[in-house]
């Protein structure tokens, strides 16, 4: 399974990606996705599944069964705008409470052994030097979090720019 996650209209994204695919989820913006609130219950109480019950709380399942995450989203000072970044904090069930040393530095360890590769497509038409390379190190740091493999990153103009390599 592909799984996109984008903070585009559906007009946008759909003149964007025409889903010929039946192997793909979309995760987009419907207005009633809540902020993680750092509870912790995705571990404890509800192991793997967050406890806010709006229709984004099985974002670690959903990525135990992917073989690739494409992240579209408005480059926000060098990272993602405010509703990609809200997915990828509930995606936090993915992951185990324990932590492991990997390259030296203190990760959370898998709750899946599952891989998959990330691509990021990243758009604005002011997008600083600056920007990108707190961009690069982000999509760095959520591909080691998120155990995959590997990641690659795209800055667009437009999304006309982008409609060439989704």
């Amino acid at each position: 399974m592909k799984i996109i996650i984008h903070d585009l209209d559906q007009q946008e994204f759909t003149a964007l990606y025409e889903n010929k695919n039946t192997d793909v989820t979309v995760i987009s913006d419907n207005s009633t996705i809540r902020n993680c609130i750092g509870c912790f219950g995705c571990w404890i109480k509800t192991p793997g599944i967050c406890v806010l019950k709006d229709g984004y709380h099985h974002m670690g399942e959903l990525l135990s069964k992917c073989h690739e995450v494409v992240i579209i989203s408005k480059c926000v000072y060098g990272s993602y705008s405010p509703f990609v970044c809200n997915i990828v904090n509930r995606s936090l069930p993915y992951l185990l409470p324990y932590f492991a040393i990997k390259n030296g530095e203190t990760h959370h360890r898998f709750r899946y052994d599952n891989k998959f590769t990330l691509s990021v497509h990243f758009y604005g038409n002011d997008i600083t030097k600056a920007e990108k390379e707190t961009a690069k190190a982000l999509v760095a740091a959520n591909s080691v979090n998120l155990n995959s493999i590997g990641n690659k990153i795209n800055f667009h103009n437009s999304l006309q720019a982008m409609k060439e390599v989704i």
